[in-house]
């Protein structure tokens, strides 16, 4: 019997490095999970569009099955409302498709691990004479925002930084030059910043230019296709289908 599909939703972006991105990971779930059939659907600005994609897994027949896991690290506005509600419509005109739903990525040790393994490939490890910003997008939710700096006060107790501070490319404060200037203050030597994001883009490029105009020591990379997350994507997955199916279906 063939697996339910795994379908991947990402928000899009019209910068192409967001969709390369997201093809590169859905390879490395692909490397992992052979066996395991994989699609890809986008909010925006990309295709194919989550409309499209669901159209498709239904037309596989009766008996269709898809497992939709958000590439979303938080579970701010697009995870809450956005994706939810165009899987909705999507389910609800293929009512034949039995499609679940599974929760965002984070918070997850594997993000720690990913975050970890991109500061490695810049030269940095764990030390308590260096601080890390850990920079993410931002959300007006104040929950996700909290979320963000549970997980930031968790790395610095798991791993000895002499700190981690949050920083947000929009939203909400603290900024960068904020997060790189209170670990100054606390006697960190060496400064990395960490983009808490998944894919090259204008918030990614926003945070490369403030670390570099703070001063900052080392600029990692996004979390881009790491085979943490290719993991931690599998994991949601197997999570979804264990879970009841009467609070996970969309549509019919």
């Amino acid at each position: 019997m063939t697996s339910p599909t795994l379908l991947l939703i990402a928000h899009g972006s019209r910068d192409p490095r967001h969709a390369a991105t997201v093809q590169a990971l859905t390879q490395q779930v692909r490397r992992a999970r052979p066996d395991l059939p994989v699609a890809v659907g986008y909010l925006d600005h990309c295709a194919p569009r989550i409309p499209q994609v669901v159209a498709r897994l239904a037309a596989e027949g009766p008996g269709a099955r898809a497992v939709a896991v958000p590439l979303l690290l938080g579970n701010a506005f697009h995870a809450k409302s956005d994706i939810p509600g165009a899987l909705a419509e999507a389910g609800a005109r293929h009512p034949s498709l039995t499609l679940h739903r599974a929760e965002v990525l984070g918070p997850s040790p594997l993000l720690l691990a990913a975050l970890e393994r991109r500061l490695a490939e810049a030269g940095v490890r764990p030390s308590p004479t260096t601080g890390v910003v850990l920079a993410a997008a931002g959300s007006s939710d104040p929950a996700a925002n909290a979320a963000t700096r549970a997980l930031a006060a968790e790395w610095a107790a798991l791993r000895g930084w002499a700190g981690v501070e949050v920083a947000h490319a929009s939203a909400a404060p603290p900024r960068v030059p904020d997060a790189v200037a209170a670990l100054r203050a606390r006697g960190a030597h060496h400064i990395a910043v960490a983009p808490y994001l998944l894919a090259p883009g204008l918030l990614p490029d926003r945070i490369r230019h403030a670390a570099h105009a703070s001063a900052a020591d080392t600029i990692a990379a996004p979390l881009g296709p790491a085979p943490e997350i290719a993991r931690l994507l599998l994991h949601r997955y197997t999570e979804a289908l264990a879970a009841a199916p009467t609070a996970l279906r969309i549509g019919a």
